[in-house]
């Protein structure tokens, strides 16, 4: 008697997990919504912080929330000695990722909560890695290069503390709000891999710093969010417009991988992407440098002319911040100062109604045998 043939979906393709009102990604329409409302008008009209608190509140807030949380994130902003002192005797040209997986661990360790998974203890521990987590990144950067430690300024908004932090000054307004949309436009995006796992590291009823070392650890890849620094490698290395369409030819031809194109549920183009190639083409002109956006341009016309895939958000993200001034290896860290806000909206929608995630498998081994 033969064995029923089990249609395995490889990568959980198409397969449909959980239901969530965090956000929606439309592939028939190229469009995605945080809590119903479409990603690139939030970009336009808001600002990072509050898109962080739609995600944890289902609405936007009004003028007295936006305050008190901006606020609170300011004032958890300072990082604990035990954080800088392990940074300390770290080396420092590992990758910035690693470091701040590591830093999360030991916010996690010094929180005596750590077992509390109320609602209210859970969303004050979020808002702490959110106010962090900037702070990791740009106190790893400043001790990579040997430079002091700026602590962070609780006047400026979190995109603007951040390039003060990592570089000692704010830059004008048109690099800040481009950065910023970055932000929104990274916040959330489903039940993509490294918030799949901050889910399933959830469900077991671990705690939020667990799941969010596993959503760091699943982001640094790079065929997740670590394609943001592997495309700025690919333009470092195609280098100048003149050879942009021949070395996308040659690279097609021998079936190289070119980071930063196509997307497992968009087919027809990420949704996100055209309101970030309008901020890198902004930042372009406004530090008086075309040549990235141009090298992209001509990258993308070829692949989607010849194999009909399009960009993904990390192909024009990845010129913004080089032309922003952050250093590649930056690139993802960045993103999980973003994604910490999806990740911590699942976190909470998965514990309040959760049951333990444990997918099975089919076997093909051996078949039984005697020893």
């Amino acid at each position: 008697m033969s064995e029923t043939k089990v249609n395995v979906k490889k990568g959980l393709e198409g397969v449909v997990i959980d239901t969530t009102t965090v956000s929606k990604v439309m592939p028939e329409t190229n469009s995605l919504t945080y809590k119903g409302y479409p990603v690139q008008d939030l970009a336009e009209k808001c600002t990072f912080e509050d898109v962080a608190f739609l995600l944890w509140n289902n609405e936007l807030p009004t003028e007295e929330e936006a305050k008190a949380f901006k606020e609170k994130e300011r004032s958890y902003r300072s990082l604990p000695d035990s954080v800088l002192n392990a940074f300390k005797g770290m080396d420092m040209t590992g990758h910035p990722m690693d470091i701040l997986r590591t830093g999360i661990s030991i916010l996690g360790t010094n929180d005596k909560r750590t077992w509390d998974d109320s609602e209210e203890v859970t969303r004050d521990k979020a808002t702490h890695m959110l106010a962090k987590i900037p702070t990791m990144i740009a106190a790893a950067y400043r001790m990579k290069h040997g430079k002091e430690v700026i602590a962070p300024d609780t006047s400026l908004s979190m995109s603007e503390n951040f390039f003060k932090m990592c570089f000692g000054e704010v830059p004008a307004p048109e690099v800040v709000k481009a950065f910023d949309v970055s932000l929104i436009l990274y916040a959330e995006h489903s039940f993509n891999a490294s918030t799949f796992t901050t889910r399933v590291i959830t469900s077991t009823t671990s705690d939020i710093y667990s799941a969010v070392c596993g959503g760091i650890g699943a982001l640094k890849g790079p065929l997740h969010g670590g394609a943001n620094e592997q495309v700025m490698y690919v333009l470092k290395e195609v280098g100048e417009v003149e050879g942009a369409k021949e070395w996308m030819q040659k690279a097609l031809k021998e079936k190289r991988k070119v980071m930063g194109f196509g997307h497992r549920v968009y087919k027809n183009g990420d949704s996100r992407v055209p309101t970030m190639k309008k901020y890198a083409k902004k930042m372009a002109d406004f530090v008086g440098e075309p040549k990235w956006m141009e090298i992209s341009q001509a990258l993308e016309d070829v692949m989607v002319s010849e194999k009909n895939i399009y960009p993904n958000l990390d192909f024009p993200a990845g010129p913004a911040y080089y032309m922003m001034g952050f250093e590649i290896d930056m690139f993802t860290p960045i993103f999980v100062m973003s994604r910490i806000t999806g990740w911590s909206a699942h976190i909470l929608e998965q514990a309040a109604n959760n049951r333990i995630i444990r997918p099975l498998s089919e076997y093909v081994g051996p078949k039984e045998r005697n020893l």
